[in-house]
């Protein structure tokens, strides 16, 4: 039968989830808060010609995208040109940097060049992390995590000690590689999944693979061109989408939701998914009806928040590739102020994006588009003096890498974006940028449920359940609850309206 489903946010998850139940002949219907869809992922394009993207900027793992697109029918470049970058970034140590290269072949070079041997054991460690990549992006991911016997398939139960499941990811690192410069490239990647390298499992290497080895791309027009591709998908589906909508409450019945009141008006639903901020979604039921109480929340380990500055130079800077990550502090002195003292860095480490070096489109002519982060812990208390602080900081640390001058005289557009502006635009829950952390005791069953045991028609997804932040992730996520919400057989209480 013909479900009339219901999805909370627009996000990736949102958007993938909306495509599949689509596909699957039900009427969707798509609400979001803000004007335009992505989430996290939005764009916005200021008066003086600068194009920002506002999250997302790394585009990894491109065959997960790709297969989102496969399954309607399309290419990802049907809707967007997708470009390699080279180098694919840029680490800047105290004592010197790493500029990794596109060519595999010229990245096990590197390796050898900065330590004797590191060449062939890169070798190793991605024929592993290949495994890794092709048992857990596409076996080990893609279960709702119901129940642990979904991962008692042959393939995943034989492929237990391989996956590396119990060994943190620094341990694993060190085994292959010495040089504190070749350890930390390959610790960066796990960064994204929001703890430190002590506290990942070593099944994760599987980020390597999806970086390194696949490439890092870049859509030229910004990565929200990835947004309005899935929008597309979805719409062509024949989804709606609903703009400027707030969800002030889900209406429960006998175990039953029955719809949404959007805008202080009801509308009757099959089936609701909330690609929204979990904890948020919760509040928009009654406490007996929620899955998690504040005590369960108040106990996760939260993915990171982060200072984020949109910038507009009026004039090129040089010597910056477009990812660059500014590393000459310590990464565990700065993980600490994290997750243990939950304080502002006194020494941070931060992220350059400089997307005008590969897409003119994003700045006017002659001038340079550039996007800085720091990862912060959540709830932090951030007063614009405190962010132009870390802001200071952060251009001097590029003058000196790029032998600018006076970067600051040279800003034709600033802004800001922290953990309070995050819990305003997303609800995010303690501001948290990321959702939640990939460690081992929130892996897999241990992540929030998908599906809410009070309600039956009531469904999550993205960054905060299975299977974990980030961009490809999130995708899955979307796949995953649309199969659980297209096989639910439906109790109707009255007509939808």
């Amino acid at each position: 039968m013909k479900k009339k489903i219901a999805i909370i946010g627009s996000g990736i998850s949102g958007l993938s989830a909306a495509s599949y139940c689509a596909q699957a002949g039900n009427e969707v219907h798509v609400f979001e808060k803000q004007d335009q869809p992505g989430g996290r992922a939005r764009q916005f394009q200021t008066d003086n010609g600068y194009t920002f993207d506002m999250g997302p900027s790394w585009y990894w793992m491109p065959d997960i995208i790709e297969s989102f697109f496969n399954n309607f029918g399309y290419h990802a470049t049907d809707f967007y040109n997708l470009v390699a970058l080279n180098p694919q970034f840029e680490i800047i140590f105290q004592d010197g940097k790493i500029t990794v290269p596109e060519s595999y072949d010229d990245l096990k070079v590197l390796f050898e060049d900065i330590e004797k041997g590191a060449g062939e054991k890169l070798d190793l460690f991605m024929k592993s992390a290949k495994y890794k990549y092709d048992i857990g992006m596409k076996e080990f991911v893609n279960k709702p995590c119901h129940s642990w016997l979904e991962f008692l398939s042959p393939k995943i139960a034989g492929s237990t000690l391989k996956l590396n499941l119990l060994t943190n990811f620094r341990s694993y690192v060190g085994k292959y590689f010495s040089n504190h410069k070749l350890r930390a490239l390959m610790e960066f990647p796990v960064i994204f999944l929001g703890a430190s390298p002590t506290k990942i499992p070593a099944l994760y290497s599987l980020m390597n693979y999806g970086g390194y080895a696949l490439g890092t791309w870049y859509p030229m027009g910004g990565f929200y061109q990835l947004v309005l591709a899935m929008q597309k998908v979805a719409a062509e589906q024949g989804a709606y989408f609903h703009f400027n909508q707030n969800i002030d409450q889900i209406i429960v019945e006998q175990g039953q939701a029955k719809g949404l009141i959007v805008n202080g008006e009801f509308l009757a639903f099959d089936s609701i998914i909330a690609s929204c901020d979990y904890h948020h979604t919760e509040t928009l039921l009654e406490p007996n009806m929620r899955n998690y109480d504040e005590k369960y929340w108040a106990s996760r380990t939260f993915a990171p928040s982060c200072l984020i500055y949109y910038l507009g130079f009026n004039e090129r800077i040089p010597n910056l590739k477009h990812h660059t990550l500014f590393f000459e502090n310590d990464l565990d002195e700065h993980v600490a102020t994290i997750y243990n003292t939950k304080k502002w860095p006194e020494k941070p480490l931060f992220y350059a994006c400089c997307p005008s070096k590969t897409d003119p489109s994003v700045a006017p002519e002659g001038c340079e588009n550039l996007f800085l982060l720091i990862p912060l812990a959540t709830g932090l208390s951030d007063a614009e003096s405190i962010r132009e602080k870390y802001l200071y900081e952060m251009l001097e640390r590029i003058e000196k890498h790029t032998g600018t001058m006076n970067l600051k005289s040279k800003l034709d557009y600033k802004k800001s974006y922290c953990v309070s502006d995050f819990i305003n635009d997303y609800n995010a829950y303690g501001g948290n940028a990321y959702g939640l952390a990939n460690t081992l005791n929130q892996t897999a069953v241990l992540k929030p449920s998908i599906k809410n045991k009070h309600v039956n028609n009531l469904f999550y997804t993205g960054q905060l359940t299975v299977p974990g932040p980030g961009v490809p992730p999130s995708i899955i996520s979307g796949n995953i609850v649309a199969k659980e919400v297209n096989k639910l057989k439906i109790s109707r209480y009255e007509k939808a309206i």
